[in-house]
This record gives structure tokens, C-alpha cells and sequence, in this order.
């Protein structure tokens, strides 16, 4: 063999462990930032926790867009977020948490780990839990960190999540404990846990839990955001459509519901843009069964130039050039008399005008 040959090879095998050094070097890192990032609120859930925990094993389930919009469009933003729900904490804030985390970005914890977490500062119809004025939330601590301090706050009456960003002025401190090492923690499966009493009197509807975790290993601060709702049933099945990059300049189109209920044995269907975007769109169709029940129902159209369907939920649909057939599905085509059900559907193209429906019931 050649002094050359020999060379190249040597050159070859040296490139290649430094490969593997790298990637095992990485890898080391990866964990090691793994296993400092282990805790968040499970109950209240915290926002990731809460979207994690409905739709980790089914994320790209596009029903999530319509029962569940805010938790949609945090997975459509980064899906890390979700399965990271244990990470969402900054290093090095020295107890100075307002300085750090400046307002409208808290439920982000200030935008830390950029961009992974932006989406859920987005103010909207979060799921929310109910709970009583005098409630408790429960801190899953997966490395066993313990705590410096926990610190509970609640948004004051008056504020509203919905329309609202949420900043430091609009919290009140409801409970906190002291440093409080792991070794006195509840034992867990998958770690450590604790619970935190909050009283928070007079407060009604929804509001924000906001909880500071001081962990004991490090200066490592956790800001998690839980939705709540006080004296409620709390919000299982939010309408609020997702919101989108490019919002529609003008309102989208939409029909009026039916001024006369249908004739018996009849269904009739409504069609309205939940949001738009550059090159897309998602809509809603509601079906109504008239005076009396329907055993099933079908629904046509025809699409406008240019549009096409990408996904359709809780409906069996299917497109023939530009003509739309949309048919119920087993759990939604029993319909008692005046009573609806709703499917779902993203498209490609410009929304347009609103396209005539016609409804065909099975009685």
C-alpha cells in the first residue's frame, strides 16, 4: 500500500471519529439539558402540560383545529413545546422575574428557548380548568429539584384572557411556600410532587393561575401559565378559531342562519370561514335537522375556481372535480328535531364568496 493511500485512510478514519466524538458529545449535551428541565403544573395544566396530555398520542389530528384551536396552533408553531412541557424554564434570573420576563410573554417565561414557546403567550380561548376560590395546584418535579419557593399569582377580577395579554400589573399573589427540598415531596411514579393552597376570594369566570418554581439545584426559574375558570364548568370545547400568521384584512364571509326552521324530516346547512390566510383557509359547515328527527344527512356544493379541500373532520367527504359530496359519519348522523352538528374543513385557495349548500336528510 502507498505512503498516499495510507494517508487518505488515516485522514478518513481521524474524520470519522471526530463524527462520532461530536455526535456523542451532542448527544451528552442533549441529556444533560434533558435532565435539568424536569417540572411543570399538571394540575390546574399548565398551557404545554394541557396540550401534551389531550393530544400527545393523536397531535396531528386535524379535529384539534376545531376543539381545541389554541392547543392547535401551539402545535402548528412548534410541537416541541408540547413535548418539552417540562422544560419551560430560564436560567440566571436572579430573582428578579419581572426584569426578565417582560410582560405579555410571562406564560413564555419572557420567549426563553426562542422560539418554542411564543405560542403560548397567543391570547385566546385556552381550555380551562374549574376550580374553587380556595384550590390547590400540583407540581409534578420529574428530576427532583425541590424548590427555593413556589409562588401561586391569579389574574384580578376584571381582567379577561380572552382579549387580553397577560402582564405582571394584572397578577395577585395568592399563596407560596419556602424552600421545601424534594426529600419532603410526595414520591411519584416519574418523580417528585407537591402542592401549593391558593385563596383567591371574589374572583369569577376565567382567569390565569400563573406559578413561579424557583428550583433548589440551580438558578433556574419556571413560569407556567394555567387557565381557570372560577365557579364554572370551564371550557371543554372552545370555538375560537385558531388564530393565523396573516390575518384576513375584512371580515370573511359568512351566511345567516335560517330565519324558519326546516320542514319535518328536512336538514338545511350553513356555511361560515372560521380564518384565512395567504393561500388558504379553514370553514364550517352546521347541520340542522328540521321539526322532526333525521337519521342521517348529506350535504352538497360545488367549490369555487381555484379552491380545493386538504382535510375535511367529522364528516365522510369526498371531492369529484368541483362538486362537494359531505356525508355524516356514525357518531353525528342521529339528529333529534331543531338539533345540529358541525364539520370541519381546511382548503386551498381564497375563501371567495360563501358557496350554496343543499342538505339531503335520511329520515
Amino acid at each position: 500500500m502507498s505512503t498516499l493511500i495510507r494517508s487518505r485512510i488515516s485522514r478518513l478514519a481521524l474524520g470519522g471519529l471526530a463524527v462520532a466524538v461530536t455526535a456523542v458529545l451532542l448527544l451528552v449535551t442533549a441529556l444533560a439539558n434533558s435532565a435539568s428541565a424536569h417540572g411543570s403544573i399538571v394540575d390546574p395544566a399548565s398551557r404545554n402540560y394541557g396540550c401534551w396530555q389531550r393530544w400527545g398520542s393523536d397531535f396531528q389530528n386535524p379535529r384539534m383545529a376545531t376543539e381545541d384551536p389554541m392547543c392547535w396552533q401551539a402545535w402548528q408553531a412548534d410541537p416541541n413545546a408540547m413535548w418539552n412541557w417540562n422544560g419551560l424554564y430560564r436560567d440566571g434570573a436572579g430573582g428578579n422575574h419581572q426584569a426578565a420576563v417582560p410582560d405579555g410573554q410571562l406564560c413564555s417565561g419572557g420567549r426563553t428557548q426562542s422560539p418554542r414557546y411564543n405560542a403560548l403567550d397567543t391570547v385566546g380561548a385556552w381550555r380551562s380548568t374549574p376550580i374553587a376560590n380556595n384550590f390547590r395546584v400540583r407540581l409534578l418535579d420529574h428530576a427532583s429539584h425541590g424548590a427555593d419557593y413556589i409562588r401561586v399569582y391569579v389574574t384580578k377580577q376584571g381582567f379577561d384572557p380572552l382579549t387580553q395579554p397577560l402582564g405582571w400589573g394584572n397578577l395577585e399573589l395568592v399563596g407560596q411556600i419556602g424552600n421545601t427540598p424534594a426529600s419532603q415531596w410526595t414520591q411519584e411514579a416519574t418523580g417528585v410532587s407537591i402542592q401549593v393552597a391558593g385563596s383567591a376570594p371574589g374572583r369569577t369566570g376565567r382567569h390565569i393561575v400563573y406559578t413561579i418554581w424557583q428550583a433548589s439545584h440551580m438558578d433556574q426559574s419556571y413560569y407556567l401559565c394555567s387557565d381557570v375558570t372560577f365557579g364554572g364548568t370551564g371550557n371543554p370545547d372552545p370555538t375560537t378559531p385558531p388564530p393565523t400568521t396573516a390575518p384576513p384584512t375584512t371580515a370573511p364571509p359568512t351566511t345567516a342562519p335560517p330565519t324558519t326552521p326546516p320542514p319535518a324530516g328536512a336538514c338545511t346547512a350553513t356555511y361560515r370561514v372560521l380564518s384565512q390566510w395567504t393561500g388558504g383557509f379553514q370553514a364550517e359547515v352546521q347541520v340542522t335537522a328540521g321539526s322532526a328527527a333525521i337519521r342521517g344527512w348529506t350535504v352538497n356544493w360545488t367549490l369555487p375556481s381555484g379552491q380545493q379541500v386538504a382535510s375535511s373532520w367529522n364528516t365522510d367527504l369526498t371531492v369529484t372535480g368541483s362538486a362537494v359530496t359531505a356525508r355524516n359519519v356514525a357518531y353525528n348522523a342521529n339528529l333529534g328535531a331543531g338539533a345540529n352538528a358541525t364539520f370541519g374543513l381546511l382548503g386551498s385557495g381564497t375563501p371567495g364568496s360563501v358557496p350554496v349548500l343543499t342538505c339531503t336528510a335520511t329520515t
